[in-house]
């Protein structure tokens, strides 16, 4: 999938589009992982090889684009937001789109005011098999500006073909995100469908299905995440893992594992095939390219994590998730939240708040002449290079050093050059 989108420029920015530009000519098949350096002197801001845009949401953001110009005339409403960016959805609403809905279900509009002439486009996350029967029995033609990811619907896809096998498909998703939503509709109109969240839900029920805790808990423990009628007796006998896309590739495949061996212990098989559906295939290439940058930009070394994104962004919060496991990590939405040296404001993944933290900057080692302070920056598939770009310019230019960003990209330019021969 190596279509160019056509996409707004305000969401491109000199500095990262420089360097993305550079990265790819000089390594087309996108194998070196390695992270982007500016070098500005005693301070080197580290980027990390892939971040931003993915597939999935350029194509939203075009589809959403054409989706204005082509119809100037008509009223046109998103279901909900259309990626978790805040800026994103705030430049559509500037330019008369509505929301139907809040991320959570929350009505905003009432459905009974939809006209068959309206135009309703269906969010990068995709939505559940009776919001698409709502829509259309409204007249609404849900198909002609639907976002919907394409790697969300080969998740959908590859459900339904596992419940044509008889398999039970296990979702590794957050239960109330909106893509877990649309593809536990969509799987459990094929099959008992189960969703949990990580790999201690998974433990848990993998002690279901081997028997060490006993099936008549498994209701009430998974309660609310299971599919109507299931029954654990019997849909835990063959299963297969699919994921909410945005999920943590590694925990999928080691939740797939894990269940995959319980699955082959608790039956007696050496062949687990007949029990357990290989459904590799449906991780997304692009969280885990992402996901695999950021671990050659941790390998590489850093005294402090900027991670750009919308604060309800579950991509995102995966990255800070790994970046906080090795040094200090500052979730911001934009450079705004850089307040100055002393003081950032920024989310505290785990507790969901907005937090300020002072003295967050380690300039007291530009003092002490122990080498440059390495800064490492990555963002969320759904963040503009813009905003990124506007991180890694306010930061220079809080650290006096503004001055040297031309000369710093100089190295990227003669890369591209050089590839461009």
């Amino acid at each position: 999938m190596a279509r160019e989108f056509d996409i707004p420029l305000f969401y491109r920015s000199e500095i990262i589009s420089t360097i993305k530009k550079a990265r790819k000519e000089s390594d087309r098949y996108r194998k070196d992982l390695s992270p982007s350096s500016l070098n500005l002197g005693d301070i080197e801001i580290r980027i990390a090889r892939h971040f931003g845009f993915c597939f999935g949401v350029e194509n939203a953001i075009e589809i959403a684009y054409r989706a204005l110009e082509e119809n100037p005339d008509r009223r046109i409403f998103l279901l909900s937001e259309m990626i978790h960016n805040p800026h994103v959805n705030e430049d559509l609403i500037s330019r008369g789109i509505r929301f139907l809905m809040r991320t959570d279900g929350t009505s905003l509009i009432p459905f009974s005011e939809l006209k068959p002439d309206d135009i309703v486009i269906v969010p990068a996350f995709g939505t559940t098999v009776e919001m698409f029967k709502d829509l259309e029995s409204r007249g609404i033609q849900t198909q002609t500006y639907n976002t919907t990811c394409p790697f969300v619907e080969k998740v959908w896809n590859r459900s339904e073909q596992l419940g044509q096998k008889g398999y039970t498909i296990i979702i590794h998703g957050r239960a109330k995100h909106e893509e877990t939503r649309a593809t536990f509709s969509h799987a459990r109109s094929s099959a008992p469908s189960l969703v949990i969240q990580d790999m201690e839900e998974a433990r848990e029920l993998g002690e279901f299905i081997s028997g060490r805790r006993p099936m008549e808990g498994f209701l009430e423990h998974f309660n609310g995440r299971y599919s109507p009628g299931f029954d654990p007796d019997k849909d835990l006998q063959r299963i297969g893992v699919v994921n909410q896309t945005t999920m943590l590739a590694t925990e999928t495949h080691d939740i797939s594992e894990y269940l995959k061996n319980t699955i082959a212990s608790h039956f007696q098989t050496n062949e687990p095939g007949d029990r357990f559906a290989d459904t590799r295939d449906t991780l997304c290439y692009a969280t885990s390219e992402n996901q695999q940058a950021l671990y050659a930009l941790l390998e590489s070394g850093g005294d402090v994590a900027i991670i750009v994104g919308g604060y309800n962004s579950s991509n995102t919060s995966h990255l800070v998730e790994l970046c906080e496991r090795q040094l200090p990590t500052f979730y911001v939405k934009d450079e705004r939240e850089i307040k100055s040296l002393d003081e950032i404001q920024h989310l505290n993944a785990h507790s969901g708040k907005v937090q300020t933290t002072s003295d967050w900057f380690p300039r007291q080692r530009i003092d002490a002449n122990s080498g440059p302070i390495r800064v490492l920056v990555s963002a969320g598939a759904s963040c503009p290079d813009a905003l990124v770009d506007r991180v890694v310019s306010h930061l220079a230019d809080l650290l006096g050093r503004k001055d040297r960003l031309e000369e710093a990209l100089d190295p990227f330019r003669k890369l591209l050059a050089s590839a461009e021969q």
